[in-house]
């Protein structure tokens, strides 16, 4: 699909800004610390996950981003961490990577984005190696009716302003249809309106073959 001229110029400040708010990064405070090794970081964006890195824990970071216009924020957040990061302009749905070759993947506020969200997760669980953590922040779904139905309001508009970003997907359903096993896995409001606040955050497991 042709990107508009919001989404060429605009949209990486946008959800920069949005995705930078303090609630937000207090959310990411609870898993990036975790990641160790090899990691794989899936829709790095513009790098706001660099400073909550463990550079002690961590080998060497591999971030894939699609939106090249990201690139040059994240590059800055990386050059300013002090951390071995690859960038990769490629979607997740078809990582270029071999398999089991990542210890763990971090991913935040990246799965209401991707266009065919199975597919990624199924690339990601590929990618892992077994035994392998997925350490992932996101938001979704949210159990009171009520604010359900603001999600799907809401969906139109805010999906042309948030980079087709989905508000009500299931994620933990779609973890573990992907072959996860979830571990630790909390949920919650966080700060702000409810339709777009709703927070899982936690562990999964990439399954060790019998």
């Amino acid at each position: 699909m042709k990107e508009n001229w919001y989404d060429r110029h605009l949209l990486a400040y946008v959800l920069d800004l949005m995705c930078g708010l303090k609630s937000v990064s207090k959310q990411r405070a609870k898993v990036v610390p975790l990641a160790h090794g090899r990691v794989l970081e899936i829709g790095i964006g513009t790098g706001l996950n660099m400073p909550h890195y463990d550079r002690a824990r961590v080998n060497k970071i591999t971030g894939v981003e699609p939106s090249l216009q990201m690139h040059h924020l994240a590059q800055k957040r990386i050059d300013n961490a002090g951390l071995k990061v690859e960038l990769v302009g490629l979607s997740a749905e078809k990582l270029p990577l071999a398999d089991a070759s990542f210890d763990c993947i971090v991913m935040t506020y990246t799965l209401c984005s991707i266009a065919d969200p199975m597919a990624a997760l199924k690339e990601m669980r590929r990618v892992l190696v077994p035994g392998g953590e997925l350490f992932f922040c996101e938001h979704g779904r949210a159990p009171d009716e009520a604010v359900r139905r603001w999600q799907a309001r809401l969906q139109p508009a805010w999906g042309c302003i948030a980079g087709g970003c989905q508000l009500g997907r299931n994620i933990p359903l779609l973890i573990t249809q992907a072959g996860f096993e979830l571990r630790n896995m909390e949920a919650a409001y966080g700060d702000g309106p409810k339709p777009l606040a709703y927070n899982f955050w936690g562990e999964a497991i990439a399954p060790v073959p019998a």
